[in-house]
């Protein structure tokens, strides 16, 4: 029998028995489904969130109390951390001699902004910084200017506002000039910040920057006031020696005992970039899991089916083995049957879990990540055609060797 007749002897049994099939086929598919959508939707932010982080600095590392991100159970031991202050960030980089591009910064979330009668919504990022912040970070003034040293040291109201903010509150006019209020202080907008789109589903443009110095004296949460360091190396091969001296003289300004652990956290950007690849890792790796085991369940879905097909067909095998068909022709038969059948399961999970990935890219880049781009898991979707044949194969074995062992004597009786 030709490869074409077993596939469409499989077609028709899955024809013949609707329910039975279509529970198979909804097994395999939402296995399939689960390893693509998650892969798509992982592999998208992945590429995104590496090449944003790229461009925050090649040489440049992040000092804070807690880490980016936490795994496990350790998030107890750094909320007791002390914050690290205002002064103790200041003392920092007047300490520090491999870099003089230190800046201190810290940030505010939920904040509404004003502008006469208009008002924005309470979700706008409140930043404190220095002059150095917009070299350190590679943030851009494109109208206006950015802080100066007098801004910072003299506690002046100004300040720095991104487009989104700038679109609220002042359309259609210049935003340089004019007055906004937050929290009942008042500040002049000196500058607008350049278009940057988003970056860990969070736009980039709806906030607003101050001096570091008026934050920490208004601002500042009263659960946590420690700030944010970010030095630059002066080359990448400084960035090293530069990370050694920032311990060292970080370890000194908290009190820290040579014997005990750091009191603060120092990740490069490459360092984020890792562990946030490790936590997409982490959750594609669960929705992978599980969806093995969907097919795996799907498989002796498959071997029940074809069992019951041999058991109906047991006349038709008798005919074909008394004709003079081998047994190998028979277990190939069956084996092209599972296959099929688990392939055509695993192509309605491939093309429902790529729809739904793109789906899920669109609403994430309509909620602030618009460099965001859909990419298609070509490792996965190999590895799902792959799997679904391997299921196929290794739950129809046990059917087609049933299959070619029956006595074509007693097949022929069987009614």
């Amino acid at each position: 029998m030709h490869i074409s007749e077993s596939i469409a002897l499989a077609v028709d049994a899955i024809r013949a028995q609707k329910l039975r099939s279509g529970l198979t086929l909804l097994s395999i598919g939402l296995g399939v489904f689960a390893i693509i959508s998650s892969t798509s939707v992982v592999g998208s932010l992945s590429d995104v969130m590496s090449t944003q982080l790229a461009n925050l600095g090649e040489h440049s590392f992040l000092i804070q109390r807690t880490p980016s991100f936490q795994f496990g159970g350790g998030w107890r031991k750094y909320q007791k951390r002390k914050n690290i202050t205002y002064q103790q960030a200041v003392m920092f980089r007047d300490k520090m001699t491999l870099t003089n591009q230190i800046t201190i910064s810290n940030t505010a979330p939920g904040v509404v902004i004003k502008a006469g009668l208009e008002s924005t919504d309470p979700d706008v990022s409140l930043i404190g910084a220095d002059a150095l912040y917009f070299v350190v970070n590679t943030a851009t003034v494109t109208t206006g200017r950015a802080f100066t040293d007098a801004d910072v040291d003299l506690g002046r109201n100004v300040a720095i506002i991104g487009h989104d903010v700038v679109v609220k509150l002042f359309p259609g006019r210049e935003a340089v000039g004019q007055r906004i209020t937050v929290k009942n202080q008042e500040f002049e907008v000196i500058g607008e910040l350049e278009e940057r789109g988003g970056m860990l589903g969070q736009s980039q443009d709806n906030r607003v920057m101050i001096p570091i110095s008026v934050f920490v004296k208004y601002y500042s949460s009263p659960w946590d006031k420690s700030v944010d360091i970010s030095v630059k190396a002066i080359a990448r091969d400084a960035l090293q020696p530069t990370m050694d001296e920032a311990t060292g003289v970080m370890r000194a300004l908290r009190g820290v005992k040579p014997w005990e652990e750091n009191s603060f956290e120092m990740d490069t950007n490459e360092a984020l970039s890792s562990q946030f690849s490790m936590l997409s890792s982490y959750i594609a790796g669960i929705a992978v899991v599980s969806g093995l085991g969907a097919l795996i369940v799907a498989g002796i879905g498959i071997m029940n089916m074809m069992l019951v097909s041999v058991k109906e067909r047991t006349r038709e095998i008798g005919v074909r083995k008394a004709l003079g068909a081998h047994r190998s022709w028979i277990v190939r038969q069956f084996l092209i049957e599972a296959v099929t059948l688990s392939q055509i399961g695993g192509l309605i999970g491939m093309a429902g879990g790529m729809f739904s990935g793109f789906a899920a890219v669109l609403v994430i880049r309509n909620l602030g990540m618009p460099l965001l781009t859909y990419t298609v898991p070509w490792f996965w979707v190999i590895f799902s055609v792959i799997a679904c044949s391997f299921i196929g194969i290794v739950f129809g074995l046990y059917p087609a060797y049933r299959a070619a062992s029956l006595d074509p004597i007693e097949a022929l009786r069987y009614e």
